[in-house]
């Protein structure tokens, strides 16, 4: 795209280019706008490449991305209180999300495993009055923590999905998954989702273990890959993929409990 820009918008800042396009717009402005946001589409198409990995390729997304961008150029408003980069990154995950529920390409082997465990957890929740453990929801199971642990890692997609799906029907607003900070006032999901809700996720995400948390921020927040994730933890990317599992499961008991 870049063989498109004019070369006289090189030394303008972001700010001054925002400014001028929603001023006067412009295409040649808004693909150096474009251009310059390419950098996000990438490190998401990254990040989620175990979203699509099935049914598309890196450069697939990315070129479905830039359409992303350049559409959220224009619906983008400037006097929100959010970055670009947090509002098109999302854009761009709802639109990954969007794919893969379009192809609905998760094994059925995988989908009946993972309802058994969603129906055990459920079970144990209300007899407990709180989130069974790995151990608890396997012995109930009559399962090898071992194969449970493999089955959870399986249907980390599916849960992704499924949370997805619920935010859906519980909010009016962008279908894709929005994960809000710790810090409320750093992250204003309040233009994505609904106060209620963002609420009932702070609360499900401070019920989660240290290590899902850690999980959480750096794959929603920080945005980093289950690769990169693991090596900042310094657990192997299988073991990053099952707490990152059970941490979407938990919020998506929780979401169901509280809603």
């Amino acid at each position: 795209m870049s063989e498109f820009t004019s070369k006289k918008y090189e030394d303008w800042s972001n700010d001054a280019l925002w400014e001028e396009y929603k001023e006067n717009g412009g295409i040649e402005i808004k693909q150096e706008l474009a251009v310059r946001y390419m950098d996000i589409v990438r490190r998401v198409a990254v990040q989620m490449r175990n979203v699509y990995v099935g049914f598309a390729q890196l450069d697939d997304i990315i070129n479905e991305g830039v359409i992303v961008v350049m559409n959220a150029i224009d619906k983008f408003d400037t006097g929100m209180n959010v970055k670009f980069e947090t509002f098109v990154s999302k854009r761009i995950r709802g639109m990954i999300i969007d794919m893969a529920r379009k192809q609905d390409w998760i094994p059925r082997s995988v989908r009946k495993l993972t309802k058994e465990v969603d129906e055990a957890v459920m079970l144990l929740y209300g007899k407990e009055g709180r989130m069974p453990t790995p151990e608890e929801t396997a012995a109930y199971l009559k399962m090898p923590l071992d194969k449970y642990e493999k089955v959870v890692g399986k249907a980390s997609l599916f849960y992704v999905l499924s949370l997805d799906m619920l935010l859906e029907e519980k909010t009016d607003n962008r279908q894709s998954l929005q994960i809000p900070a710790t810090n409320m006032s750093e992250q204003p999901e309040e233009n994505f989702l609904g106060k209620e809700m963002r609420e009932i996720l702070a609360e499900g995400i401070s019920s989660l273990k240290e290590n899902e948390r850690t999980v959480i921020s750096l794959y929603y927040v920080e945005e980093l890959s289950a690769r990169e994730i693991a090596k900042v933890i310094g657990v192997s990317e299988p073991r990053i993929s099952q707490i990152h599992a059970n941490a979407i499961r938990k919020l998506r008991v929780y979401i169901e409990n509280a809603s």
